[in-house]
């Protein structure tokens, strides 16, 4: 597949020109352009990209690219030899953040619910037609300390947890990755627990005093499965030869 065919079906697909975000979606590093091996992966670590080099691949792509905003825009150091290493053996780096969290079935929220058996309802942010947080339903009401068992069984992970209801989990929201900073909205509108990725400590004093179970199960591990569906979408829809590589995080 051509380098270009393949950025215009992904940009088709997950439409980045809707949303505002914090680094650039789509080709962040050119290499060859005929694409046959692709890697995906949370994030374009030195340890994923080495891994797509004994893999021979002409791709990568993952949803933690380079060039954020407000970093430092030198090429040294760490960035430098990741860089390095990708035009070194002529591979693309292809990134997706916002645009892959939101995508209503491949999307990292989408898949993080369709894991836990939570029902999406809408948007958290009102108003939004592209929320990054989102609300629903848990298909069976659970304790919180049910919940967090079930995190702990499903993704492998003991999430951080603040308890504070006495009642059954049944209307819930969620953010995959850093989205600790929405539990206010959720808290707003109701709902009975918020699920992030990360924990930060004034996220621990919001769900006390607003009465919101809390549950961090960390950056990495609910963000590894919207990056997977998409590599198996991109397998099955254009024959592409893909491997899902996890560079393991605790965070």
């Amino acid at each position: 597949m051509k380098r270009i065919d393949l950025i215009s079906q992904l940009n088709i697909l997950l439409e980045p020109h809707t949303i505002r975000d914090f680094c650039p979606n789509g080709l962040q590093v050119e290499g060859t352009d005929n694409i046959k091996k692709v890697v995906t992966g949370v994030t374009a670590s030195q340890a994923l990209i080495d891994a797509a080099i004994l893999q021979k691949a002409d791709a990568i792509i993952v949803h933690h690219g380079f060039f954020w905003k407000g970093e430092n825009p030198e090429i040294v150091g760490m960035k430098k030899k990741r860089i390095a290493a990708l035009l070194k053996h002529d591979i693309n780096l292809i990134a997706y953040h916002l645009p892959l969290d939101v995508h209503p079935t491949l999307g990292n929220n989408a898949q993080l619910a369709k894991l836990l058996d939570i029902t999406y309802e809408a948007g958290l942010e009102l108003g939004s037609s592209k929320s990054v947080p989102v609300k629903g339903i848990l298909n069976t009401p659970l304790t919180a300390e049910e919940f967090a068992q079930k995190i702990a069984t499903v993704l492998n992970r003991k999430p951080v947890t603040s308890i504070v209801r006495d009642k059954k989990i049944e209307s819930i929201a969620w953010c995959t990755g850093g989205g600790q900073g929405y539990i206010d909205l959720a808290a707003q509108q109701g709902i009975d627990a918020y699920l992030t990725g990360e924990a930060s400590e004034q996220t621990i004093h919001s769900s006390r005093e607003q009465n919101i179970d809390f549950f961090a199960a960390g950056h990495h591990a609910t963000e590894r499965y919207g990056i997977k569906a998409l590599g198996e979408y991109l397998a099955n829809e254009y024959h592409l030869d893909v491997t899902f590589i996890d560079i393991d995080n605790p965070v």
